[in-house]
């Protein structure tokens, strides 16, 4: 029989980061769907970006007063207030009135491709649909039909949007579910000495969305099954036993956690490593040279011959071990028994950021703050990308401002050793595949990413076209997050991807890994694609502060999934290199 647990969070318990930052997550959709004013909206999402990623427990500067969390940046006095009141009371006043006036399911239809903030406030206000289910019985009917501005191209688009959110419910964000593994093995292993818990499964592949987590432990494991069902954040007991036990946590994700004998520590972590079909191909081929392969072990008859480490499985069927990324059957069992695996690039490797935004945009922190938390990192050079004029939202640069900001790039070079800071630029592609900045501008610069932020609904050959005339731009260095999609949120645009690839490669463009989690664009088959065809990938993190940062490590892990090598990568090269790639 299921344990169930209350749902909300308990004023008496203490609230992981991600949880404040749903909190103010909400308020923003809401916000949105109500037509407030977009700074005050971007104000929600940036404090619920701040404490989302903040690496000191939120509960704790609450504790300290309002103070500590004004120092936090994006933080006013209302918000650290109101973070307060989440502290002490588990609540929002300000969020239960905004669900009294705004049905709070709303925010889902903001999943749905084609529905922004005014269309779902149409659908609410003139058709009654408040939620996915709704919106599934309007398709159904026929009604949107009658909506003013929902042609038959929109709800098309919709339908299949709502199909697509089907297909993805359940499953989490990389960053989200590295969150929860990583407070579950803190929580259980601790200073516990003797106890060996590690994370396998999608996440261990380090796939773009996870469904569930796979846990297993071995070693000094008394007591552990009893310990996991009992953590905070566990909404519902699926399963316990006496070397197994299942959970959902309170955001839905299930976590699976296995207790296995030393002896099979190494088959079990790679039998819920792989993908179902990496499976299959290692089984088949144990089954071809007599021997049988399962989460125990590998045998010979009854007598175990690997299973203890993951590597020593591997090894007796004949193969070098596999990186979990490439653990997919997409040919690593052959290039591994060819001795073709790649070396693949990993995060020592790269030498610069190519995508970040300060305070000259919509960023939280100023340039000279980026380039010293760079040097930190051992970087050699950063790009300075704040957006051009077209996203006014988020405060994008004329020229005239793009000029001050120059001069003061020229003057932290000056004055900051061990790093160089290029002057850069988050150009708009325009519909007709202009850029949103005079050719005299950009060519003040050392680094200009052509990105698309609008109209992303143009059709196949016209968004082609139109990206297309802008990699044969002269000043433009890089294609940025080339396919537009948000994880989740909003699928790629339409566009040829070979005929990119072709343009990139004959104009010596690079094409960018767009490392924050809820792009991850490209993603690892058109990376893989675009190596293969010779193109440099620019791995990037977009961030927008300087913690953001430490989003590199989801950038490499989409490369590796691309089966990349530190050869592929622009900016795995030193800084004289980078530059000539540029200039080439």
């Amino acid at each position: 029989m299921k344990e169930r647990r209350p749902s909300g969070p308990p004023a008496c318990r203490a609230m992981d980061n991600p949880g404040y930052a749903r909190f103010f997550a909400e308020i923003a959709d809401l916000l949105e769907i109500r037509g407030e004013n977009p700074f005050r909206i971007r104000a929600y999402r940036n404090a619920a970006r701040t404490l989302e990623t903040l690496a000191e427990p939120v509960d704790e500067l609450a504790s300290r007063g309002e103070q500590a969390l004004v120092a936090l940046p994006g933080i006013g006095r209302d918000l650290a207030r109101k973070i307060r009141e989440l502290a002490r009371t588990g609540r929002l006043e300000f969020l239960e009135r905004l669900k009294a006036e705004i049905p709070p399911t709303l925010v889902e239809l903001l999943e749905v491709p084609g529905l922004g903030p005014r269309r779902v406030r149409k659908l609410w206000q003139e058709a009654g649909v408040v939620s996915l289910d709704d919106l599934e019985a309007a398709l159904a009917e026929g009604r949107l039909a009658g909506l003013e501005g929902f042609g038959p191209t929109l709800i098309a688009k919709i339908a299949r949007g709502l199909a697509e959110r089907r297909e993805q419910a359940g499953r989490v964000r990389l960053d989200a579910a590295d969150r929860a593994a990583e407070t579950i093995v803190r929580q259980l292993a601790g200073r516990r000495r003797g106890l060996r818990l590690v994370v396998a499964g999608s996440l261990r592949r380090r796939r773009e969305t996870v469904h569930d987590l796979d846990l297993l432990a071995t070693g000094c494991t008394r007591g552990l099954i009893e310990r996991f069902v009992a953590l905070d954040g566990v909404r519902e007991t699926l399963a316990a036993g006496g070397s197994r036990a299942s959970v959902r946590l309170a955001s839905g994700l299930q976590v699976d956690l296995r207790v296995v004998p030393e002896e099979s520590f190494g088959a079990a972590l790679q039998y819920f490593t792989g993908s179902k079909e990496h499976g299959i191909a290692l089984r088949r081929r144990a089954r071809e040279r007599g021997l049988r392969l399962n989460e125990y072990g590998l045998f010979d008859g009854e007598r175990r011959i690997a299973g203890a480490r993951e590597d020593d499985v591997y090894a007796a069927l004949d193969l070098p071990p596999i990186p979990p990324e490439l653990r997919e059957n997409r040919g690593e069992i052959e290039a591994a028994e060819q001795g073709r695996l790649p070396a693949l690039v990993s995060l020592d490797d790269i030498r610069g950021d190519l995508q970040m935004h300060t305070t000259w945009s919509d960023g939280r922190d100023t340039i000279e703050a980026m380039a010293c938390a760079a040097r930190e990192r051992g970087y050699e050079y950063i790009a300075i990308t704040d957006h051009g004029p077209t996203v006014r939202v988020a405060g994008g640069l004329d020229a005239a401002r793009l000029a001050r900001q120059i001069e003061e790039i020229d003057a932290i070079n000056e004055r900051i050793e061990g790093l160089r800071v290029l002057k850069g630029i988050e150009t708009d592609i325009l519909e007709d595949g202009t850029l949103d900045l005079p050719d005299d501008v950009l060519a003040k610069l050392d680094y200009v990413l052509a990105t698309v932020h609008t109209r992303l609904a143009l059709s196949r050959r016209e968004m082609t076209r139109r990206i297309v005339r802008a990699l044969r731009h002269p000043r433009v260095s890089a294609l940025g997050h080339p396919t537009g999609r948000l994880i989740g949120r909003r699928p790629p645009y339409e566009v040829d991807f070979d005929e990119i690839v072709r343009a990139a490669a004959g104009e010596g463009k690079l094409l960018e890994i767009d490392g924050h989690p809820e792009r991850l664009d490209l993603d690892d088959h058109h990376a893989r694609r675009a190596a293969e065809a010779g193109v440099p990938i620019v791995i990037s993190t977009d961030a927008h502060a300087a913690a953001d940062l430490a989003l590199m490590r989801y950038g490499v892990d989409q490369a590796r999934r691309a089966w990349l090598t530190p050869d592929h990568v622009a900016n795995a090269r030193p800084l004289g290199r980078f530059l000539a790639l540029l200039r080439r």
